[in-house]
């Protein structure tokens, strides 16, 4: 039997987010600004209750994944990561931060790929998710505990995990973009 051809293959992509004042529609007693004490720190029990991370998905089974995929000629990663996800999300973003690569392998057609993913953090500062391509469905912002349990593979959701406390720290930093 002949060796199946092997492929390697390289996309990048991010786990984009934004923060959401959830609070006040969550309980309409609370402050529509989480409070802080006399030091400036918030008062929340989790400072990513308000953020939200945006998935690509196919409807008709229901899975979701990360915005990524291929360079074009030219382009750098970082580049690649950036068009890649306003192409499958409709929403502009900029890199706040390197989540590292995953790797995975799969068949198709008799060919073996071997694949790299390397993901950025992006903050969302525009667009749309309406404005997404055709590629996916659907493009949908979730709750960071909610994308957790939406996407298909296990190693896109320990992305997201690896990027909580990054979002934490960014949003400890200042206040973000708001889209």
């Amino acid at each position: 039997m002949p060796r199946p051809r092997i492929v390697h293959a390289f996309s990048a992509g991010g786990v984009v987010f934004r923060l959401v004042s959830l609070l006040s529609t969550l309980n309409p007693d609370l402050p529509a600004e989480p409070a802080t004490d006399a030091v400036g720190v918030l008062s929340v029990p989790n400072v990513l209750d308000g953020v939200e991370v945006v998935l690509v998905g196919f409807l008709r089974d229901d899975t979701w994944t990360l915005p990524k995929g291929t360079p074009t000629a030219g382009e750098s990663v970082e580049e690649t990561a950036m068009r890649e996800v306003r192409e499958e999300t409709g929403i502009q973003a900029r890199i706040v931060g390197d989540l590292g690569s995953i790797q995975y392998s799969f068949a198709r057609r008799g060919v073996r790929f071997n694949k790299e993913v390397r993901h950025f953090l992006m903050e969302a500062t525009g667009g749309d998710v309406t404005l997404h391509d055709a590629e996916y469905d659907e493009a949908r912002w979730f709750t960071v505990a909610e994308a957790m349990r939406r996407l298909a593979y296990v190693n896109e959701a320990e992305v997201v995990r690896r990027a909580q406390p990054l979002i934490g720290q960014h949003l400890a930093r200042g206040q973000p973009n708001q889209p």
